[in-house]
């Protein structure tokens, strides 16, 4: 009888030994890396009816949408501060590719498409601080994004310190 009884635990230890075995492998097989990814800047996320955000809140236009972002104002006034703000912020992002004095000459120049000169006052006629932000943003052909590396503060700021280029 004996024999039995333990012929039987034995069983009942195997098979819940096995069906944690089950349990391993299938968390294995189906854990967070294995699911569809949405990368920076693919995709448009509005917020949702009644949520608050936790700073700035703005939508971001996807690069087809340009000229409905270009229709934007700047709520950041052109304040001294803002202007400065948006020159040390412009030494650090854009100085690589515009140069320091924003004509398109800087270092990085040698190995891509030259940047547009910032200082051109016609080119800062046809565009829209809308516009600025939104390329800053979401970038353009060559030119990276800095959503996710400027709040959109700062992303007004550098537009604030892109207008006063062309008076130098």
């Amino acid at each position: 009888m004996m024999k039995y009884v333990f012929v039987l635990v034995l069983l009942l230890v195997g098979g819940f030994a096995g069906l944690q075995g089950l349990a391993v492998v299938y968390r294995w097989n189906h854990n967070m890396t294995v699911t569809q990814g949405v990368r920076p800047g693919e995709m448009s996320f509005s917020m949702a009816p009644g949520s608050l955000p936790r700073t700035g809140g703005q939508l971001y236009y996807a690069k087809d949408q340009r000229e409905a972002a270009a229709l934007r104002k700047n709520p950041v006034p052109a304040t001294p501060d803002s202007i400065k703000r948006g020159g040390n912020l412009f030494v650090v992002y854009c100085t690589p590719c515009h140069g320091a004095s924003g004509k398109g000459n800087g270092p990085v120049v040698a190995k891509f498409a030259p940047p547009p000169d910032l200082t051109s006052p016609d080119l800062q006629k046809g565009r829209t601080d809308g516009y600025w932000q939104s390329y800053l943003s979401v970038g353009g052909a060559v030119m990276p994004s800095y959503g996710e590396s400027l709040s959109a503060d700062e992303r007004w700021d550098v537009v604030n310190y892109l207008r006063t280029l062309a008076a130098k």
